[in-house]
């Protein structure tokens, strides 16, 4: 029997035209929020050719090899990528929920790659498929220096995602005490600065310019999601009582 391997796709900016069957590819195990592990078989060593259809290459993650790179914590690769210009730093990978290299990066609470990202013009202010930023990454897993480099940026670390959480409510669902309690003096912090550049007319990048198309599209997707909020609205013009008035959030 040949051994099985996870692997994820090493295309950069379109997809691998094939993969090796004397190496296969390196094994990395990447794990998406709610912590669920995907899988993906790779071809076993010596197979032919005519036995790796199409349709197994489609089924394969779609990274670039920045992504990989970052994933893997491959501060070296990572650099000589950024230095020749190979790689988009702010590509998104919809195989991955639309996670940029950066997300890994706060994912696995690499420092010095996340600040080489940034200083190569990786955007903070980007999101997943739903509106997560780096920032949440790092407070689902506890990476405080992640998020300490984030606010001294000036990203927006108080930046809600498609359900209303921030970075400071993924910590708390997550229990990162340390990290709930930097967010909760960083977040006024965040604001102030936020409400200073626009008084002064300063530009800032807090925004992801997909996000607003993407949401509204979630939104869509999304009946039951729709259904409640209309039960919401229709319960609002009604008489309330007190027992009511409190929402529990799933």
């Amino acid at each position: 029997m040949g051994t099985t391997l996870r692997i994820v796709r090493t295309a950069c900016k379109h997809r691998a035209p094939w993969i090796s069957h004397k190496t296969g590819c390196s094994h990395i195990s990447m794990h998406p929020p709610g912590g669920l592990t995907t899988a993906k078989m790779a071809p076993r060593p010596r197979v032919s050719d005519s036995l790796f259809s199409v349709m197994e290459l489609a089924k394969m993650s779609d990274m670039t090899k920045l992504h990989q790179a970052v994933a893997a914590g491959d501060y070296s690769l990572v650099k000589k990528i950024l230095k020749k210009g190979l790689c988009d730093p702010n590509y998104k990978d919809v195989d991955w929920n639309d996670r940029t290299p950066l997300h890994w990066a706060a994912i696995k609470g690499q420092m010095e790659v996340l600040r080489l990202l940034i200083e190569y013009g990786a955007r903070p202010c980007l999101v997943t498929s739903v509106g997560w930023t780096p920032a949440h990454f790092a407070a689902e897993s506890g990476h405080l220096n992640v998020l300490r480099t984030l606010h001294a940026l000036h990203a927006a670390i108080d930046a809600p995602d498609f359900f209303g959480d921030t970075p400071k409510r993924i910590a708390q669902i997550y229990g990162q005490k340390a990290c709930v309690a930097f967010l909760e003096k960083a977040e006024p912090e965040c604001q102030d600065h936020r409400r200073a550049a626009q008084q002064k007319g300063l530009p800032l990048d807090e925004r992801d310019e997909d996000w607003d198309a993407k949401k509204r599209e979630l939104e869509l997707s999304l009946p039951s999601l729709n259904q409640n909020m209309n039960k919401k609205n229709k319960k609002s013009r009604g008489p309330t009582r007190p027992s009511n008035t409190k929402e529990r959030r799933v």
